[in-house]
């Protein structure tokens, strides 16, 4: 039986919590996917959307993990940034991007953070043999994912990288601190003009309303590029239709998610293949 036809479990007592907190929450996937896989898995776990508002964040978070049977938490827009300095530890995931989107707690009690939405991108990638060794890429977002993307880009070998943001003092932030980390790499803040890039990301939460502006300047795509979404709101995002119309290969917002799926279920000790005892 798929994820897809099974019914999910009920809520018990045992149940272990894993919150995806973010603001808002409406776009958010995760449950449709993680809850269907625990049930026909028989995994006594559940995913659970939790819209908490910037100002009130730190100090939620810090409270929901002191609730027993809350064991990891999953973070999204806003606060994969704010996060970091919330963790007790992390991986160089997260020390490189600056964010995190995975928290989980261990047994004694300290709150360890990853970061999959860089990996789990480059993953997205590979399905649509795109290579990124020696690639020219824009990430359109300098926030907590498009810092992810653009360090896993570096990492997997890109030979450019150029990060935008509205706020231009923030692209420069994030590629002064990726530069620590990359120094071999050309990584540059700029303008989000597409000509010479053969990659093309939204990192931006633009697309998750149909009347949002668009990202980028779609009359500057050619059919040579690839366009990358990271929405997940709705699986055809104006910039997506867009991209199409131009005759391009687009990667969606789902299948960034899709890619992470068995990175986060590892890292909480929940993977149906090898689950046995969780990590915390």
């Amino acid at each position: 039986m798929s994820p897809k036809d099974s019914q999910v479990a009920s809520i018990q007592g045992t149940t272990r919590l894993y919150p995806v907190i973010g603001y808002p929450v409406a776009q958010v996937k995760a449950p449709l996917l993680y809850n269907p896989l625990f049930a026909a898995s028989g995994i006594d776990a559940v995913v659970v959307p939790l819209e908490v508002p910037p100002a009130m964040y730190p100090e939620v978070f810090k409270s929901l993990f002191k609730v027993n049977n809350l064991h990891g938490a999953m973070v999204t827009i806003p606060h994969k940034v704010t996060t970091v300095a919330l963790l007790d530890d992390c991986s160089d995931a997260v020390r490189i991007a600056g964010a995190c989107n995975a928290v989980v707690r261990r047994v004694d009690g300290s709150l360890y953070g990853d970061l999959f939405d860089g990996v789990g991108f480059v993953h997205a990638l590979r399905h649509h043999d795109f290579e990124v060794a020696g690639s020219s890429c824009l990430v359109v977002g300098a926030g907590g994912a498009g810092a992810a993307i653009a360090a896993a880009l570096a990492g997997a070998g890109a030979g450019r990288v150029r990060l935008h943001d509205a706020h231009a003092g923030q692209a420069e932030s994030v590629v002064s601190h990726l530069r620590q980390y990359f120094p071999k790499i050309s990584i540059e803040a700029g303008p989000a003009e597409l000509a010479g890039f053969a990659l093309v990301v939204n990192a931006t939460p633009l697309g998750m309303e149909l009347d949002d502006p668009l990202p980028v300047d779609v009359s500057q795509i050619t059919a040579e590029m690839l366009i990358a979404e990271i929405v997940m709101k709705r699986e055809i995002t104006p910039l997506v239709a867009a991209a199409r119309a131009r005759g391009c290969k687009t990667v969606l917002g789902r299948e960034m998610l899709d890619a992470q799926l068995p990175l986060y279920l590892d890292f909480f000790g929940l993977n149906p293949q090898t689950h046995s005892q969780p990590l915390n």
